[in-house]
């Protein structure tokens, strides 16, 4: 009964949308349509919420008479990964993601207090109609709900390889910031309907962009984390192309965040933010295609008939496609907006705007150019690490030798002299740090010691942005005191996500270049080196767990003859779907790992029992995890403005003090 109530919830969510589209677009002129338009957000969203619920109870009661439950469920998993295995599906997956429209549409009612009433209509009716589209694929081509005539006595279980912790929160996370840019996406819609675009607008779209790249930022690192400790293959980015499709918005989100905050502060680049906020969802609805459309083959894709595939493909080419002809339309009558010249705060941004859509492009054609010519002509090539490594590589190096530049110089009219001598001693430190590494850091690497350098430049920048914010040692120590007090959280905010970028760059050149690596057969007893630590094999022995038995490795590992910590890495085997999969054993050496696998068993000359045990000495690796989780810091500081929240013309509570702070 509570499966038929979720798949009855399911199809009034579908309604509601529908009629949330039809009652917002009419209240755009009448008011008292556009309440019931809200109204029919705020049931679409609990519906879904039935739905969603249901879908779960079904999972944690192991129901499998429902088919998504009997495909992806099994009475032996533990109650985390049944919950999860909810949205571990492609039909559990489209109702999270319906879910988070909803959501988000419900937001707008909420939260939209502050914008103009035909602007606030306008975007409860495009972000009703992107719900409806998603809700009627999954209602008629994905439904979550659908029962099976002969249920089987057990499931088939979920893949092991989503059977963790990390994956149970990745897609959530993933999904809010991919879903949080259908608001952007709806406001700059809704604003080309109407003919405003204006600072106005831009200041209303900024906080729904900082929500959605924040969480998408968190969702991306983890399912790096995931892949790094779960695939056992000592890396955390692999270039697959369903990392690309998660890459690709959050690059965007990146570039209308500072394309946004020109439109706001100067008037500029109306129709350049308008672009980006249409694209940014448009990369994130690409994603959820290439994902479920069955073209690619990846641990993460979903597995899909090309006809869904199609499906998808249609809402992809109606919704975007609706959109940028809107925006082909109406951009030659948009206000150009206020004029800077070449040397200021606003072509700083332009600049990091390139950049930043560059690299998204670059990543677009290395992603969907051997998909494009597999469908010509049959033939399959591949565009891995060493074609991004390439092309993507020097794009981004420009844009971080140029970011700490853009906050040291003023709106309209900049002081490119001043700006590098106020960044003197950060370049310094930069040039120190990368000349010291390839002095001292053996094998002596010069690419990878000008990584180094960039990554100090990055936090030295950062630094040094706060430093010219607070005037520090050119004004007394007293001001600088006040200053500081005073500094905004959206100032805070920026210089933690750009220190941040400075971290993940210091760790992810380190961890590259400086790695160690080594496969050797073992037999109990036996030691080998992995650069300064020694790995010694104790034991292998057999675990009995929830859902599996696994061949579970003891192994010492030691620094200078002392023992630093002891592994335990499995190889697992699950009876269920037949599967074997590897369990990482990681030693946390203070910003460095040592990472251990236990591979298949094998025999030594002698015959004796013996496996093969891969271990890594991943330099630094903690900090291309903990840098991108300071970048979302940085931006939940930022939401927490008031400023930010406060709808253009308002005033701010000791505002003088924060406008001195932020000059």
């Amino acid at each position: 009964m509570i499966v038929e109530l979720g798949a009855f919830a399911l199809i009034l969510a579908l309604v509601l949308s529908i009629a949330q589209t039809a009652l917002s677009a009419a209240g755009a002129r009448r008011p008292l349509l556009a309440g019931a338009g809200e109204g029919a957000a705020y049931g679409a969203f609990i519906a879904l919420v039935v739905t969603f619920g249901a879908l779960i109870h079904a999972f944690v009661t192991s129901d499998f008479s429902v088919a998504n439950v009997a495909n992806n469920s099994h009475t032996a998993k533990p109650l985390l990964y049944r919950v999860a295995g909810a949205w571990g599906s492609h039909e559990g997956s489209m109702v999270l993601w319906c879910l988070a429209l909803t959501g988000f549409g419900a937001a707008i009612a909420w939260f939209g207090q502050g914008l103009p009433r035909d602007l606030k209509a306008r975007s409860l009716a495009v972000q009703g109609a992107l719900g409806a589209l998603f809700l009627a694929y999954t209602v008629f081509a994905s439904n979550p709900m659908a029962r099976l005539a002969d249920p089987p006595i057990e499931g088939a279980s979920l893949n092991p390889l989503l059977q963790d912790p990390a994956l149970a929160i990745h897609p959530p996370m993933l999904y809010l910031g991919y879903v949080g840019f259908s608001v952007v996406f709806s406001l700059a819609v809704a604003a080309l309907i109407g003919g405003r675009i204006d600072a106005a607008w831009a200041r209303w779209i900024r906080p729904w962009t900082l929500a959605a790249w924040g969480l998408l930022t968190i969702g991306i690192t983890l399912g790096s984390f995931w892949a790094y400790y779960e695939l056992g293959w000592g890396g955390w980015w692999f270039w697959d192309p369903v990392e690309n499709a998660s890459f690709m918005p959050w690059l965007m989100g990146a570039a209308l965040l500072h394309s946004a905050v020109v439109t706001e502060k100067r008037g500029a680049l109306p129709g350049w933010t308008l672009f980006l906020a249409i694209a940014a969802f448009t990369f994130s609805m690409l994603g959820a295609f290439l994902v479920r459309s069955g073209v690619l083959t990846s641990v993460h894709a979903f597995a899909v008939d090309p006809e869904r595939g199609l499906l998808l493909l249609g809402i992809l080419g109606v919704a975007a496609g609706g959109a940028f002809a809107l925006f082909a339309w109406r951009a030659p009558s948009l206000s150009p907006g206020g004029g800077f010249k070449p040397i200021s705060r606003e072509s700083a941004m332009v600049v990091n705007n390139i950049v930043l859509t560059a690299a998204a492009a670059a990543v677009m054609f290395g992603t969907l150019f051997p998909l494009i010519r597999e469908a010509i002509d049959g033939q399959t090539i591949s565009a891995g690490p060493p074609y991004f490594n390439l092309i993507f590589v020097p794009i981004m190096v420009i844009g971080l030798v140029l970011l700490p530049f853009g906050p040291m110089l003023a709106w309209k009219r900049g002081d490119a002299l001043g700006a590098a001598q106020r960044l003197g001693f950060a370049a310094l430190l930069a040039v120190g740090a990368g000349l010291l590494t390839l002095a001292v850091v053996s094998p002596r690497k010069a690419l990878a010691s000008f990584g180094v350098a960039l990554g100090f430049w990055l936090l030295a920048g950062a630094v040094a942005e706060i430093g010219e914010r607070v005037r520090a040692f050119r004004v007394p120590w007293p001001e600088v005191r006040r200053r500081f007090g005073g500094l905004p959280r959206g100032a805070w905010g920026s210089s933690l996500a750009h220190f941040g970028l400075g971290l993940f760059v210091l760790g992810a050149c380190f961890e590259t270049a400086w790695k160690i690596e080594l496969a050797e057969v073992m037999e109990a007893g036996r030691s080998v080196p992995l650069g300064a630590y020694e790995l010694t094999l104790d034991k292998v022995g057999v675990v009995d767990g929830p859902n599996y038995l696994a061949e579970q490795g003891l192994l010492t590992v030691r620094k200078g003859g002392k023992v630093v910590c002891t592994a335990e890495p499995e190889r697992r085997f699950y009876p269920a779907g037949g599967q074997t999969t590897q369990e990482v054993a990681i030693c946390y050496r203070g910003l460095d790992q040592v990472y251990i696998t236990l591979g298949e068993r094998r025999a030594t000359a002698q015959g004796q029992p013996a496996w093969l045990v891969r271990g890594y000495f991943n330099p630094w690796v903690q900090l291309i995890f903990l840098g991108p989780l300071l970048m979302a810091l940085g931006g939940a500081v930022s939401l927490s403005d008031r400023r930010l929240r406060l709808a253009p013309g308002q005033k701010s509570k000791g505002g003088r003090k924060s406008r001195e702070a932020a000059a």
